[in-house]
């Protein structure tokens, strides 16, 4: 169980060295292969973890400390991992998913000069995930954190000669920075009441801490979720990170970074449920989330600009399902979506290359008569989104929402924003597959697509995506709410459902009856709008730039902070560094020079001279102590 935890994190931390070491000693493409054989390792020692924990019949977690990492007073942390249910089932999704996207990485990446760089950067990616979600305390998880921050800075700028890039990259950076902040800010807490940032510790004091100060660890742990998972009002980083490579993307919405914050919640369950409302904020904000999201996807015209705003909507029916208690169904959602999710960024990453980068969905009509393959497992990522049965999301969707109905009046609302969502989720999704795929194929694509010998794409790419598709289409059935249930009993001595979050079977049924109804009823809209064009797009202005500029929060944040911040910081700029640092700078070099010319006087190279100057010394300091006797 341990053996296989360390390989676990081990192995992408031991390619992401070994492919610096080696620098131009290896060809990009062993650099690639090396990156791959690293996680698909880590997912060998995850399956080796989750099978002997399977073998124990209580599935009782353990720990394992390599060494006292740090050490002040009576604080102690460790480097240690920790085997339990959940860090377990998230070692398989990072590893899983993350394996497949890396070996996609090697045919789309394929003659990219800095390809070495790229695959360092993603298996450490992946082992700064991998930290997060084994770390055996909370100060382990928050340097996972921050590092997954890093590895996600590093990808999305990492076609550094696109200024657009580098501002993404910065963009999100900095958000997620201020999440961190939060987070740290809630552990200086933990640690002033505890002594310690262990798990068992940590949540064992916080049963006896003030609701006020339950509030404050709760509220600094879900600002950190917020900003990391890009719920509202800290999402705004998400979809300008769409300017790193697609297999980027995919990792960050599937397997790594967005993720996070949801498994933190669940995590740290046994604070949240003591601090009831924070805990319900977080459900509201994931219901605001996939709305607004929803909306925001409507009029977008960039296909990766689409999907991450479908990742934002997904990671709030997530918040929602942890927000209410029911954390098994939250995590559940959280696995299928990985694996359409990985599955929709990818296909449409075949798109891209096949387009030579071209990302506009209006220039990629008709692709699908010269891409079949690539349409049938777009279409079955699409269904496994929108919650048709019996595709994956149908199963543990549904189950999140009908969770919310249980859940006193204020689960009713959220019932209703989240049947709401089902029905945007089946219109901006189907949106995009008709605009793109049917019909007969646009010039543009006539003109750019290339057949590469008569395939859709290198078998790298492919065969990830087709199990990928197998896995959207059949990844669901895992689990079938009421009629079975392993994955929640397989959680439940971590992060066991919360009784309110208990369904009846007559609630199950008529929310999956709605969600898919709804749903269907979406993509039956989207295809009289834009498949038949029978129906006409509706064209209200103010609602049109409404959505098209994303509800103003970037403007917002532009008018509150950084325009503030580039005010200030000419106006210091004028007044202080250039009249005081930099007109300074030249007097004091030239006071340096002079003082060292003077100095160099004394330097004579004699012998004579530097023994006056030591006796002249030694008389100097024999006066002062005779004088202070």
């Amino acid at each position: 169980m341990i053996a296989g935890a360390w390989l676990c994190l081990a192995a992408p931390l031991a390619g992401a060295l070994l492919i610096t070491l080696c620098g131009t000693r290896i060809s990009r493409r062993t650099a690639g292969w090396l990156s791959t054989a690293s996680v698909f390792v880590a997912f060998g020692g995850a399956a080796w973890s989750f099978l002997a924990l399977g073998a124990n019949e209580s599935h009782e977690g353990r720990i394992s400390t390599a060494w006292t990492w740090l050490q002040a007073g009576g604080f102690k942390a460790g480097m240690e991992v920790l085997v339990d249910p959940l860090s377990t089932m998230m070692m398989l999704i990072v590893s899983g998913v993350g394996g497949l996207i890396v070996l996609y990485s090697v045919g789309y990446m394929d003659g990219d000069d800095e390809e070495r760089r790229y695959f360092a950067y993603m298996s450490l990616f992946v082992f700064s995930m991998l930290l997060l979600v084994q770390g055996g305390n909370l100060l382990l998880l928050l340097a996972g954190w921050g590092l997954v921050g890093l590895s996600s800075y590093l990808l999305i700028g990492f076609w550094h000669d696109r200024p657009s890039a580098v501002a993404a990259a910065k963009k999100a950076f900095v958000m997620n920075a201020l999440g961190d902040a939060t987070m740290a800010l809630a552990f200086f807490v933990l640690i002033a009441h505890s002594g310690s940032l262990s798990f068992a510790a940590g949540f064992q004091t916080a049963s006896g801490l003030s609701s006020t100060t339950l509030n404050l660890v709760a509220l600094g742990l879900l600002g950190g979720a917020v900003a990391k998972s890009a719920q509202v009002p800290l999402h705004t980083w998400l979809p300008d990170a769409m300017e790193g490579p697609t297999p980027v993307s995919a990792l960050i919405h599937a397997a790594t970074m967005v993720t996070a914050g949801v498994y933190l919640i669940a995590r740290t369950n046994p604070i949240f449920e003591q601090a009831r409302t924070v805990e319900l904020v977080a459900a509201g904000l994931g219901a605001l989330t996939l709305l607004v999201a929803g909306l925001i996807a409507l009029v977008q015209t960039d296909i990766k600009r689409v999907i991450a705003y479908s990742t934002m909507s997904q990671i709030g029916y997530m918040f929602l399902g942890a927000g209410i208690g029911t954390y098994a169904n939250g995590m559940f959602h959280l696995m299928t979506h990985a694996f359409f999710k990985a599955l929709l960024f990818m296909a449409a990453g075949v798109l891209i290359h096949a387009l030579s980068g071209e990302q506009d969905i209006r220039k990629m009509s008709g692709i699908g008569q010269l891409m079949p393959w690539t349409r049938w497992a777009f279409l079955a990522g699409a269904l496994a989104l929108v919650g048709v049965p019996p595709f994956s999301g149908f199963f543990s969707k549904d189950a999140i929402i009908a969770a919310a109905l249980h859940a006193h009046w204020y689960g009713v609302i959220l019932w209703v924003v989240a049947l709401l969502g089902t029905f945007l989720t089946g219109l901006y999704t189907f949106r995009m597959y008709f605009i793109v795929f049917p019909g007969e194929p646009v010039p543009f694509v006539r003109e750019h697509h290339h057949a590469q010998n008569g395939k859709e794409g290198p078998w790298t790419m492919l065969i990830p995506v087709g199990v990928l598709a197998v896995l959207a289409a059949i990844g669901g059935w895992i689990q079938f709410a009421p009629f079975w249930h392993p994955l929640t009993t397989w959680l439940e001595p971590v992060a066991a459902t919360l009784g309110i979050a208990e369904p009846t079977g007559w609630q199950e049924a008529l929310t999956s009856i709605l969600a898919v109804a709804l749903g269907t009823a979406g993509i039956g809209v989207a295809y009289l709008m834009y498949g038949k064009r029978t129906l006409a797009v509706p064209r209200a202005a103010v609602l049109q730039r409404l959505l098209e500029h994303k509800f103003y929060f970037d403007e917002l944040y532009d008018a509150l902070f950084y325009r503030p911040a580039s005010v200030f910081a000419a106006r210091l700029r004028r007044d202080f560094e250039e009249p005081v640092v930099l007109a300074t700078g030249p007097d004091l070099g030239e006071t340096a020079f002079d003082a060292g010319r003077a100095v160099r006087r004394l330097q004579t190279g004699l012998l004579r001279t530097y023994v006056l100057f030591l006796g002249l010394g030694t008389a100097i300091l024999a006066v002062v102590f005779l004088a202070v006797r």
